[in-house]
């Protein structure tokens, strides 16, 4: 009898510690690195604009709602400007996050807007600043990561989804900005890109590169 009940302890210790790593695994961060993207364009004064992605990698983390319709990853990379010439630039970096919707048309582009196959869908216009999202199928939205505080021309608070460059080059990196998904019930993406704003004494242009899109589960 002293032997059957060691034995079961033992085979209930055994399938305690067999449940627990099943558990982690089941709950384990997925890290996924990105190959980041990189255009360049020429303004009509001839500036050339080089517009890259790097250092891209994002890590799909279990949501805390720990439901379906719960995503949650931590994005960073770094969004970086060249210029033939000096000039003024304005970087504005930002994640497009859509809920059964394909974000993979877009590709790396000039100017504010791009052509996609989203099912007629487009981005929120001008965007959103936060990485916490509300989405239904077929829904796309897109928003900036930066919430930078300066005093206004009045000096009021004012808030800006950009950082200000004024030379040949610049750059935005970001480390573990969240990406949160809720309300989507099937397959969900998201997709990294910067949008530049670069302005001479005779030309204005934004540029946009788009990062490759990747699966939030």
């Amino acid at each position: 009898m002293k032997d059957l009940r060691k034995l079961v302890r033992t085979v209930l210790v055994a399938a305690a510690s067999v449940g627990l790593i099943t558990a982690g695994v089941a709950g384990a961060d997925t890290f996924v690195p990105l190959p980041g993207a990189a255009i360049t364009e020429s303004l009509g004064d001839g500036t050339a604009v080089t517009v890259r992605i790097v250092g891209e990698s994002a890590t799909i983390s279990p949501s805390m709602g720990a439901t379906p319709l719960h995503r949650n990853a931590w994005v960073s990379a770094s969004a970086q400007v060249e210029l033939s010439a000096p000039a003024r630039s304005k970087i504005k970096p930002g994640y497009v996050v859509g809920c059964q919707v394909n974000i993979a048309g877009g590709g790396a582009n000039s100017g504010a807007n791009y052509s996609s196959d989203w099912a007629g869908q487009n981005p929120s216009a001008g965007g959103s600043l936060g990485g916490n999202l509300s989405l239904g199928p077929g829904q796309a939205q897109k928003f900036y990561l930066l919430d930078l505080e300066a005093p206004d021309a009045f000096g009021a608070e004012s808030h800006r989804p950009f950082s200000s460059h004024a030379s040949t080059s610049g750059s935005v990196s970001w480390r573990n900005s969240t990406v949160g998904l809720t309300g989507c019930a099937g397959y969900a993406q998201a997709r990294a890109f910067a949008e530049v704003e670069v302005e001479t004494a005779t030309a204005k242009e934004v540029v946009t590169v788009w990062g490759q899109p990747f699966s939030l589960g």
